[in-house]
């Protein structure tokens, strides 16, 4: 067992790390900046050149942020699917909500079509992307709050869940197989995932609702160590079952969601980042296990869309790509060597 001496310096040294590694990320790319003028930039002064000051303030700054908002955020709600259904296969989007937020850019993108001309291309723009991923989001988290309050059993929740997904793809695939090749390119290029473009406007909003589920992940902290110890258990505590899943599921959603509509479908990384903390922490205590998946999934994310940006190259990797051809061989060689699965 660790103690909390020990857990601040992992926590200390992690949040190094994840300032290094945002500086590194707004340094290099297809203009590398050195680290001075990048700190200047972002810290009230102003670079050498004008342009650098544009690539960090307009291009960068947007990118590394929404890369912290959406490698915490999707690593706090694989934690809380991994304690809810006791599962370590359980990551974000068990419910079904990257598949209905599938399902309605698909709608959009791929039924904008029939449409054509300017209306066609008046659908597909960067915001109604959003909304409708959010709304495909929404729905899928509506028909699974309803079986919510009918089942009493979690295990059938993350079942039906999964069932929701299974529907969302198949009508997706339906979809894609009557498309034509521009349009299924197109949703094929937002199911990639993408940190860059991103207005203040919409990470403002991201930053809102990110902040919101981890307001009700830390607020659940005490009910999701009960949970550990099984529910017949943490009802002889006086917890209140339906009402504590009711909240899990509210905050995963908020914070899958919401990254889902504004970045895409970004896979790996809820599932594997938990592992990754509690190997390094070695405890299942949640208010020590929320911020250290939560430092670790930004960084994580911050690290893989350096690596995606190609350093001094003009081109730019999906950010699914690297996130599992990363993160996947170190949680892999975790496992090995410490030949247990904490759980």
């Amino acid at each position: 067992m660790q103690t909390t001496q020990t857990y601040r310096v992992y926590f200390v040294v992690l949040c190094l790390s994840l300032f290094a590694a945002f500086l590194v990320n707004l340094s290099l790319g297809s203009v590398s900046i050195p680290i001075d003028e990048v700190v200047k930039g972002i810290f009230g002064g102003n670079a050498s050149k004008e342009t650098w000051n544009y690539i960090i303030i307009d291009y960068r700054l947007p990118k590394a942020i929404t890369a912290i908002l959406a490698g915490g955020g999707l690593a706090v709600s694989g934690l809380l699917m991994q304690t809810l259904f006791r599962n370590p296969l359980a990551g974000p989007f068990v419910l079904g909500l990257s598949s209905g937020a599938s399902l309605g850019v698909a709608l959009l993108i791929l039924g904008a079509g029939a449409f054509g001309g300017f209306l066609g291309t008046a659908l597909v723009s960067e915001w109604s992307l959003v909304i409708a991923s959010a709304l495909g989001s929404f729905l899928v988290l509506l028909a699974v709050l309803m079986v919510t309050f009918r089942v009493k059993d979690t295990m059938a929740i993350l079942i039906i869940g999964l069932m929701f997904g299974s529907v969302t793809a198949a009508v997706v695939a339906v979809l894609s197989y009557f498309s034509n090749a521009e349009k299924l390119q197109q949703y094929i290029f937002w199911s990639f995932g993408s940190l860059g473009n991103q207005s203040w406007e919409g990470i403002l909003i991201l930053g809102c609702c990110t902040f919101l589920g981890l307001f009700i992940a830390f607020l659940s902290s005490k009910s999701l160590n009960a949970l550990l110890l099984g529910e017949n258990y943490a009802k002889s505590m006086g917890l209140h079952i339906k009402r504590t899943t009711f909240l899990i599921i509210i905050a995963t959603s908020v914070l899958a969601g919401s990254i889902t509509a504004f970045a895409g479908p970004i896979a790996f990384v809820g599932l594997a980042v938990p592992h990754i903390a509690r190997q390094f922490f070695k405890t299942s205590n949640h208010l020590v296990l929320i911020p250290a998946v939560l430092i670790c999934g930004s960084l994580l994310m911050l690290v893989c869309d350096t690596i995606a940006q190609l350093p001094l190259s003009e081109y730019t990797l999906p950010i699914n790509a690297i996130t599992s051809l990363i993160g996947a061989p170190v949680v892999i060689w975790l496992l090995v060597r410490k030949r247990k699965l904490l759980f």
